[in-house]
């Protein structure tokens, strides 16, 4: 156990920005609210996973819907209390602590904002090591857990306490929600012992993102830095030639156009991403494919940029990573392989992908 302050918050939103694969919400936000609570309320203690009890009710907490909604809707932080108050009312039991549902952007950060205020522990783990659109895209789904009872809240003071089958349906129902109630809302899913938590999580997740934050902001060479921290691959340099970007259906989709420079002089690459970034080509080769996770850096600085954040012009170094090995199992590539999201791809590892 630990406690977080300010200096980690600003570390970890760098690293939840690499991590969030281009999506997730914009990291901006999620730490401006964590550090505004935890300068007003004090530090967050940061439990391990083996510090759960096995009885003890553990709930993520994130934001769900289009991250470019909620750079012009931003959360108070009360929708976030009132999901944890309706799920407790609901279920009859007081939460013991919170954690990310993802790690990747402003979904990393808000638990934060949300324990500062509540007085709530959060657990250095995540249900994905990376961003995902969809609600049973975490290794919770992978291991039977139900996403339900769970609650959405909005800015008005709406909430609905939602129970489905599971998260697939979970992700259907929630999603017509979210648009019905403008587009980006607040929840609290994936109820769970600590028992479960421990043994479906992705661990350690939060104390990565510090890890890789700290990297970019002290290191010489960032982006070597971090290619040897992520057992990643460099997999194409050069500047952005077209962006285009849509919010539709609860999601931004999109592609980005890439000419290359240095090693990849002759080259173009191709990024699709739905919030998150998916698919990355290099003369309309695959160099990765989801659930391995692909980031767009600044080319000077190794800041981690979003799929909204990305401009004509930047100079980029594309950075692909391995994915944790939850998701190479045939459960998880059927419900995040390329497949999944249309692409006429087999699923290949970034080693494969890499030789």
């Amino acid at each position: 156990m630990r406690y977080i302050g300010k200096e980690e918050i600003e570390k970890m939103a760098i690293g939840a920005a690499l991590l969030g694969t281009g999506g997730g919400g914009d990291p901006f936000i999620g730490k401006l609210m964590a550090l505004q609570a935890i300068e007003k309320y004090g530090p967050v203690k940061l439990l391990s996973a083996d510090e759960l009890d096995d009885e003890a009710l553990v709930v993520p907490s994130a934001m769900m819907g289009a991250p470019t909604v909620m750079v012009e809707k931003v959360p108070s932080g009360n929708e976030s209390i009132a999901a944890f108050n309706a799920l407790e009312e609901y279920l009859g039991r007081k939460i013991t602590a919170t954690m990310p549902i993802e790690a990747g952007g402003v979904n990393s950060l808000l638990p934060f904002a949300l324990a500062a205020r509540v007085g709530l522990p959060v657990v250095d783990a995540d249900g994905m090591g990376r961003a995902f659109p969809e609600l049973q895209m975490v290794t919770y789904y992978l291991d039977g857990i139900n996403a339900s009872p769970m609650v959405l809240a909005d800015e008005k003071d709406n909430s609905i306490v939602l129970n489905a089958v599971d998260g697939v349906w979970t992700e259907k129902i929630a999603r017509a929600a979210t648009m019905t109630m403008g587009g980006s809302l607040m929840n609290a899913i994936y109820p769970m012992s600590g028992k479960q938590a421990r043994e479906s999580s992705i661990i350690g997740s939060l104390s990565f993102e510090e890890k890789l934050g700290d990297i970019i902001m002290t290191s010489k060479q960032p982006i070597d830095d971090l290619v040897e921290a992520t057992n990643g691959y460099i997999l194409f340099e050069g500047k952005i030639r077209d962006v285009e970007r849509a919010t539709d259906g609860g999601f931004v989709r999109g592609k980005a156009v890439f000419e290359g420079m240095n090693q990849n002089k002759s080259s173009e690459c191709t990024l699709e991403f739905q919030n998150e970034n998916l698919i990355c080509l290099v003369d309309g080769q695959p160099k990765c494919l989801t659930p391995d996770l692909i980031t767009v850096l600044d080319a000077e600085t190794g800041m981690p940029i979003t799929t909204e954040g990305l401009k004509f012009g930047m100079r980029v170094v594309i950075l692909g990573m391995p994915c944790d090995p939850k998701w190479r199992t045939d459960k998880g590539i059927e419900t995040v392989g390329p497949g999944y999201f249309g692409y006429d791809f087999e699923y290949q590892t970034i080693e494969a992908l890499n030789q």
